[in-house]
Protein backbone atom coordinates (compact mmCIF):
# COMPACT_ATOMS: atom_id res chain seq x y z
CA UNK A 1 0.00 0.00 0.00
CA UNK A 2 1.44 3.45 -1.01
CA UNK A 3 0.35 6.60 0.82
CA UNK A 4 -1.19 9.44 -1.20
CA UNK A 5 1.32 12.48 -1.61
CA UNK A 6 -0.62 14.43 1.58
CA UNK A 7 -0.58 11.88 3.77
CA UNK A 8 3.44 11.00 3.09
CA UNK A 9 3.56 14.43 3.99
CA UNK A 10 1.75 14.45 7.29
CA UNK A 11 4.05 11.41 8.45
CA UNK A 12 7.42 13.66 7.91
CA UNK A 13 6.20 16.74 9.09
CA UNK A 14 8.76 18.00 11.90
CA UNK A 15 7.62 19.17 14.75
CA UNK A 16 9.12 21.22 17.33
CA UNK A 17 10.76 18.46 19.32
CA UNK A 18 11.92 16.24 15.98
CA UNK A 19 15.37 16.64 15.63
CA UNK A 20 16.08 19.09 18.53
CA UNK A 21 19.03 18.28 20.92
CA UNK A 22 19.07 19.20 24.44
CA UNK A 23 21.23 21.69 23.33
CA UNK A 24 19.03 23.48 20.96
CA UNK A 25 16.39 23.35 23.47
CA UNK A 26 18.30 24.44 26.21
CA UNK A 27 19.38 27.48 23.53
CA UNK A 28 16.31 28.38 23.31
CA UNK A 29 15.34 28.59 26.84
CA UNK A 30 17.99 31.13 27.71
CA UNK A 31 17.41 32.88 24.46
CA UNK A 32 13.60 33.43 25.53
CA UNK A 33 13.23 32.88 29.42
CA UNK A 34 10.81 30.64 31.19
CA UNK A 35 9.05 32.03 34.01
CA UNK A 36 7.49 29.35 36.63
CA UNK A 37 5.23 31.32 39.02
CA UNK A 38 2.85 29.62 41.85
CA UNK A 39 1.33 30.33 45.45
CA UNK A 40 1.52 27.57 48.12
CA UNK A 41 -0.79 27.99 50.59
CA UNK A 42 -1.40 26.17 53.87
CA UNK A 43 -4.84 27.14 55.26
CA UNK A 44 -7.11 25.40 58.42
CA UNK A 45 -10.56 25.65 58.94
CA UNK A 46 -10.20 28.98 56.83
CA UNK A 47 -7.69 30.27 58.27
CA UNK A 48 -4.57 30.70 56.48
CA UNK A 49 -1.14 30.08 58.45
CA UNK A 50 1.28 29.67 55.25
CA UNK A 51 1.78 31.43 52.12
CA UNK A 52 5.09 30.51 50.06
CA UNK A 53 5.20 32.42 46.58
CA UNK A 54 7.08 31.15 43.61
CA UNK A 55 8.94 32.80 41.13
CA UNK A 56 11.42 31.33 39.52
CA UNK A 57 12.88 33.12 36.17
CA UNK A 58 15.08 30.85 34.03
CA UNK A 59 17.28 33.02 31.36
CA UNK A 60 20.68 34.08 30.08
CA UNK A 61 22.16 36.51 31.26
CA UNK A 62 22.27 38.70 28.51
CA UNK A 63 18.49 38.39 28.58
CA UNK A 64 17.84 39.00 32.01
CA UNK A 65 19.92 42.39 31.44
CA UNK A 66 17.46 43.05 28.90
CA UNK A 67 14.57 43.08 30.96
CA UNK A 68 16.37 44.59 33.59
CA UNK A 69 17.20 41.86 36.11
CA UNK A 70 20.56 42.31 37.43
CA UNK A 71 20.89 41.59 40.76
CA UNK A 72 24.03 39.48 40.77
CA UNK A 73 26.20 42.39 39.56
CA UNK A 74 25.84 43.97 42.99
CA UNK A 75 25.30 40.57 45.52
CA UNK A 76 28.47 41.18 47.52
CA UNK A 77 28.83 37.51 47.61
CA UNK A 78 28.64 37.00 44.00
CA UNK A 79 30.59 39.78 42.83
CA UNK A 80 34.46 40.94 43.54
CA UNK A 81 33.51 44.79 43.12
CA UNK A 82 30.69 44.33 45.49
CA UNK A 83 32.74 43.10 47.54
CA UNK A 84 35.93 46.56 46.90
CA UNK A 85 32.33 48.47 47.35
CA UNK A 86 31.37 46.70 51.33
CA UNK A 87 34.86 47.10 52.19
CA UNK A 88 34.99 50.52 50.56
CA UNK A 89 31.71 51.67 52.90
CA UNK A 90 33.40 50.14 55.34
CA UNK A 91 36.24 52.53 55.82
CA UNK A 92 34.02 55.63 54.73
CA UNK A 93 31.97 54.80 58.27
CA UNK A 94 34.61 54.48 60.22
CA UNK A 95 35.97 58.12 58.52
CA UNK A 96 32.91 59.62 59.65
CA UNK A 97 33.06 57.83 62.98
CA UNK A 98 36.54 59.49 63.71
CA UNK A 99 35.95 62.92 62.47
CA UNK A 100 32.79 63.30 64.23
CA UNK A 101 34.34 62.14 67.31
CA UNK A 102 37.23 64.72 66.33
CA UNK A 103 34.69 67.43 66.11
CA UNK A 104 32.99 66.63 69.68
CA UNK A 105 36.40 67.09 71.01
CA UNK A 106 36.99 70.43 69.48
CA UNK A 107 32.94 71.92 70.38
CA UNK A 108 34.07 70.96 74.24
CA UNK A 109 37.08 72.58 73.83
CA UNK A 110 36.18 75.81 72.45
CA UNK A 111 34.68 78.91 74.91
CA UNK A 112 31.15 79.05 75.14
CA UNK A 113 29.95 82.41 72.70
Amino acid sequence: MTLSAPAARRSTMPTATQGSSLADILERVLDKGVVIAGDVTVSVGGVELLCIRIRLLISSVDKAREIGINWWESDPHLSSQAQHLAQQNEQLLSRITHLETELVRLQTQLPAA
